[in-house]
């Protein structure tokens, strides 16, 4: 199975996860956000006054359905932990967690307040705060894709919840934020994107952040 992008430390496939995770080696993480099935329209101009120029991340699908109870029960087989955002909305899918990250987005406005990720951690409930508040971001960043989440958020969840020596997937790359922190902490991953349109823009920031990384 050749990787459409890979480097030193991971590799990005370009295919369904459902395809792909059953030829992959284990890993000992799933850090991942995947499609909520809500349907919410991230393209409409009207949600709220917003003087600023709002970002067109172009009309997509990918929001119309949520993933599968298989494709959950796959990543549970390949992955000792798994961290999974919107967990909240696939609570018919995953079992009890007493180890629930809240992240703190430190907003205003019509946008929530938190997000929550799902765990299969044995620890106590974790809220990481970090503001990303429309233009106002605690690093700046540039948005591709309309639930980015910020490098730095998961660099704090990866260095919190997983060791150097780990291997970290993500099958549901979207614009590349989970490989790209892990290159940032020199941790070993794997991405999967089904959106070819994702997997370029995925590997133009990844290969921006190692350069970066060489220049430092």
């Amino acid at each position: 199975m050749k990787p459409y992008y890979e480097t030193e430390l991971g590799k990005l496939y370009h295919g369904s996860c459902e395809d792909i995770i059953p030829e992959l080696e284990p890993v000992d993480l799933c850090l991942t956000d995947p499609p909520y099935g809500t349907d919410f329209d991230y393209y409409s101009k009207g949600r709220g006054r917003c003087l600023a120029k709002q970002p067109d991340y172009g009309k997509q699908n990918w929001n119309k359905t949520r993933p599968d109870k298989t494709v959950f029960d796959l990543i549970q087989s390949i992955s000792t932990h798994q961290i999974i955002f919107g967990g909240n909305l696939f609570t018919d899918y995953l079992p009890p967690s007493t180890s629930w990250i809240v992240w703190d987005k430190d907003n205003t406005g019509n946008f929530g307040d938190c997000e929550l990720a799902w765990t299969s951690h044995k620890k106590s409930i974790r809220k990481i705060k970090w503001l990303w508040n429309g233009f106002l971001k605690e690093s700046p960043e540039k948005r591709y894709h309309p639930t980015q989440k910020p490098v730095g958020l998961f660099m704090c969840i990866i260095n919190r919840y997983s060791s150097s020596r780990n291997l970290i997937l993500d099958p549901f790359l979207g614009s590349g934020t989970t490989a790209i922190a892990c290159e940032a902490l020199k941790r070993r991953w794997i991405g999967i994107e089904i959106s070819e349109h994702f997997c370029r823009i995925a590997k133009e920031r990844i290969e921006a952040e190692r350069k970066q990384i060489k220049m430092f």
